[in-house]
This record gives structure tokens, C-alpha cells and sequence, in this order.
């Protein structure tokens, strides 16, 4: 015995809904004007027999305790099952178009937004909250989204009847049929709004530029995006508002950038401080850190402060700050300070501009080359 609910390709606690449209959608395939096969014939006979039976709810009922092939006890129809369709209807709204749905609702869920965000680096590294100006629509205040002046409704269409759909005749390869169209008065409403509201002209909402607070937590980085849900534009005829979104945009810091979590920042020292050692100041995000600079340090030495760099997004503690040293070289030096070099070179027995005696230059070794000729 075939299951219906597998013909149909839906679940056993499937509603009648879902039951209909699976069934619609493999009618259009299996439809002998379509797929004139014999195995496509047979399939749609018994696809019909399973929308007779579970489209019924008394019969689906008894189907569901029973098992029994015609639900209710009584012979099955042939030929495709057409009589338990609702008549012709469903096959015709298949092909044919229409739905008999009703008429459409004027309510429609309004659009997300976007704006961007710039804030600075120590904003994005602790959190802040900022101020941010939205032009959007907003549901309107006078007619609260009716879309109607105050003291009228909306009108039954005299075209449709109210229901949104006007049905024509028309010849097919089964004869006459009914064809189902959008009413073209309505708009497939239902209803027509004879007297709209003059502050939204009958959308019920209207533009409007409105002030924000948005928390931006700590550890946003640039790209990021805040959810911001049912803070987007109001929908038509008092529908749902959209979401907004918020993308964060960071400026360049002078001092630091961002790794990842980790803030870096360069320091510069003279190449005496370096040579003897120094405390070097650096006010970071967290306030004044005193750096210390053992003697002999070397251009591009890193000293790692822990704790000191941007908060993780998701928890977890924060980054850290890396502080990379600078040696600088004096450019410009006077007489008695080249003296100076130059005595300081002959008590390191190094020769000035060249690598000391350990690690001695090219040239050094070339022309003790020469020499030894």
C-alpha cells in the first residue's frame, strides 16, 4: 500500500498548508500535459488519491488510525482522483495561476539599514557609546500606521468583492476554466483607502531624522558590524521595522597601532642612552608607563607590557602592548664631539666608520691585503 504522505513528500505532522503546496508543486511536474510518461501518469494518479485523502481532516484522520487506502471506508476515485481535489480548483490555481488566498496585506516588514561608525582606538580598545543620527522612516504619529485620516477606514473593493482576485474565463485544453487575476482596482487588497492620511499620503509612515545611542563594546575592530534589531526603517501600513546595522570604522592612531589585540608603538632613544641605559616615559591608554632601558639595549629590542592592549571582543582579558626601540644615530656632531667619538673609538680599538677589531669591515681587511705585498 502507498503511503500518502511519502507520495507527497511531507511529514506525518505536516499542516494542511504544506500539504497543498507540496502537492502543487509536484502536480506541475507529474501533470500528464507536461510529462506525458506512463510512469509519470501513474505517479500523478496516486499523487491526486493522497491529496484527496490527507487534504480531508476527517479523512486524514481516520487514514492516520487506520492505514485504510480511501480514509473513510467509501470506494476511491479513478482517473487521477479528481473528486476529492475541492472540484477542479486546485488544478486549475496549478496551472492557471490565482491561489485563493485571499486578498494581499497592505502590511509589509520594513528595510534593514546601514551606517558606518568612526570612533577612535582607545574607544574601540575599552568600549564606548556614541551618538549616531539615522534619517529613516518611522511609523507615522498621526494616523499610527493605519495609512487612513482619522475617523475612515478602508473601503471594500466593489471590483473583487473584497477578496483581492477577480476570476475570467478562458479556454483551455480542458475546456473553459477560470482564470484567477490580481484586481487591477485594489491591487489585490481587497480594499481601497478612499481617504488617506494626509501626513504620510496613506503609506502610514514617514521620513524622519532621529538620534541613536549605540553601545560599542569593547574590542570592535574595523569591519565589525552592531545588530542592532527592529532600529531600521518601520514597515508599510504599521508593519514590523527592519533591522539596523552599525559598521565600526577605526581611525589611525599617532602613536600605536593594532595587531590583533596587541597595541604597538616605537621609541626612540639617542645612542649615548642606549650605550649607558636610560628610563624612557610613554603615556599609554592606561596612563604613564616608565620603560626601562638596560645599558648596551639594541635598535629594535621589543619590551612587552602585559595587559596593556585592546579588550578580546568575546571576553577573556586583553592584549598586550609592545613597545620596539629606536637607537638614533646623531647626524650632525661638532668638532669636540667628534673628538670625542674618535677617542672613545681608540679606547675600543675600533676604527671609525668601519666594524670594530673583532668584526672588522671589508675595506679594513682588503687593505691589510695590500699592505702585506
Amino acid at each position: 500500500m502507498t503511503d500518502y504522505y511519502e507520495a507527497l513528500g511531507v511529514d506525518r505532522d505536516a499542516s494542511t498548508e504544506e500539504i497543498k503546496k507540496a502537492y502543487r508543486k509536484q502536480a506541475r511536474k507529474l501533470h500528464p500535459d507536461v510529462n506525458p510518461s506512463e510512469e509519470a501518469a501513474e505517479k500523478f494518479k496516486v499523487l491526486g488519491r493522497a491529496y484527496e485523502v490527507l487534504s480531508d481532516e476527517e479523512r486524514r484522520r481516520n487514514y492516520d488510525a487506520t492505514g485504510d487506502e480511501n480514509g473513510r471506508g467509501g470506494p476511491s476515485f479513478g482517473g487521477g482522483g479528481f473528486g476529492g481535489f475541492g472540484g477542479f480548483g486546485d488544478i486549475f490555481e496549478t496551472f492557471f495561476g490565482g491561489g485563493g488566498g485571499g486578498p494581499a496585506s497592505r502590511t509589509r516588514r520594513g528595510q534593514d539599514s546601514l551606517i558606518r561608525v568612526r570612533i577612535d582606538l582607545q574607544d574601540a580598545a575599552f568600549g564606548t557609546t556614541k551618538e549616531v543620527e539615522v534619517e529613516t522612516a518611522v511609523t507615522c504619529s498621526v494616523c499610527d500606521g493605519t495609512c487612513t485620516r482619522e475617523g475612515s477606514t478602508p473601503t471594500t473593493c466593489s471590483d473583487c468583492g473584497g477578496h483581492g482576485q477577480i476570476q475570467r474565463p478562458m479556454r483551455s485544453i480542458l475546456g473553459t476554466v477560470l482564470q484567477t487575476e490580481t484586481c487591477a482596482r485594489c491591487s489585490g487588497f481587497g480594499s481601497i483607502i478612499e481617504d488617506p492620511c494626509q501626513e504620510c499620503d496613506g503609506q502610514g509612515r514617514v521620513r524622519e531624522r532621529r538620534t541613536l545611542k549605540v553601545k560599542i563594546p569593547a574590542g570592535v575592530d574595523k569591519g565589525n558590524r552592531i545588530h542592532l534589531a527592529g532600529e531600521g526603517e518601520a514597515g508599510l501600513a504599521g508593519g514590523p521595522s527592519g533591522d539596523l546595522y552599525i559598521e565600526v570604522d577605526v581611525r589611525a592612531h599617532e602613536v600605536f597601532t593594532r595587531r590583533g589585540n596587541d597595541l604597538h608603538a616605537t621609541v626612540t632613544v639617542p645612542m649615548t642612552a642606549a650605550a649607558l641605559g636610560t628610563t624612557v616615559s610613554l603615556d599609554t591608554f592606561d596612563g604613564e608607563e616608565q620603560i626601562e632601558v638596560k645599558p648596551g639595549t639594541q635598535s629594535g629590542e621589543v619590551f612587552t607590557l602585559r595587559d596593556r592592549g585592546v579588550q578580546h571582543l568575546r571576553g577573556g582579558g586583553r592584549g598586550a602592548l609592545k613597545v620596539h626601540l629606536k637607537v638614533e644615530t646623531p647626524q650632525k656632531l661638532s668638532e669636540r664631539q667628534k673628538e670625542l667619538l674618535r677617542e672613545l673609538a681608540e679606547e675600543r680599538d675600533e676604527e671609525a666608520g668601519e666594524s670594530t677589531t673583532e668584526h672588522r669591515g671589508v675595506f679594513t681587511k682588503l687593505r691589510e691585503a695590500w699592505d702585506s705585498l
